[in-house]
């Protein structure tokens, strides 16, 4: 049925470690991980990154990451992918640069120094370990429609999109999210909730990351959140 790109956000719920070794000193660096490391962790190096958050100082407009992320993959011969996030733990709100595409934890300090000549500004370090955060990402999406309002990621692996009708709040999210997945037989996934926008509008949708998720498993998930809505 096509593709499409898309700017949109994605809100997602993890418990994040800060990096305290291979980083430019005194600097605040988080690592977000894998959201499905159980499947993943017989396949993956694991000195391998998923997703870094550079913690500033200031707030960084996505359109000046994606533009510095671009200058540093061409002159760097890299392939990064850049985004503006908001990571919220408790009720103290930082901001960051989330980072996928490093390819060994050795690798962040001179990717760092590459953002730091571009004028980025890092927060003062500091250390903690599995500490639940409330992260917002600004970022692009390519998709692939499999059928009306279910989508496959053509950015990462093992990720779809499902449509839903209308907005939810965190906690409604969380409430409805604990409800289908005790009440389907198959619940080994995880979500998140985002919007898409387009020139129609905004797109409510949920990301699912499941290994070889069928189609089936998607409107099953969608068909129940859809029924929490009405």
């Amino acid at each position: 049925m096509g593709t499409k790109e898309r700017i949109g956000k994605l809100i997602i719920q993890e418990n994040i470690d800060t990096v305290d070794t291979n980083k430019i000193p005194n600097t605040f660096v988080i690592n977000v991980p894998d959201p499905f490391e159980s499947y993943y962790c017989r396949f993956t190096d694991i000195n391998k990154p998923v997703s870094i958050i550079f913690v500033t100082k200031t707030p960084n407009s996505f359109e000046k990451i994606l533009r510095v992320t671009r200058t540093i993959n061409k002159e760097h011969n890299l392939n990064l992918n850049g985004a503006k996030c908001e990571i919220t733990i408790k009720n103290r709100k930082l901001n960051g640069v989330r980072i996928k595409g490093i390819n060994r934890y050795t690798e962040i300090e001179q990717i760092q120094q590459y953002y730091k000549a571009a004028g980025y500004d890092f927060a003062k370090s500091e250390k903690f370990k599995d500490t639940e955060a409330l992260i917002r990402i600004n970022r692009f999406f390519e998709l692939e429609e499999l059928e009306e309002g279910i989508y496959k990621s053509l950015n990462d692996t093992d990720v779809h999109y499902i449509e839903v009708p209308r907005y939810m709040s965190w906690e409604e999210f969380k409430v409805a999210t604990y409800e289908i997945k005790h009440n389907i037989n198959d619940s080994n996934y995880d979500i998140a909730k985002g919007i898409l926008y387009a020139n129609e509008g905004i797109t409510e949708i949920l990301r699912i990351v499941k290994p070889k998720a069928s189609i089936e498993l998607l409107r099953t998930i969608q068909k129940k959140y859809i029924e929490k809505l009405e």
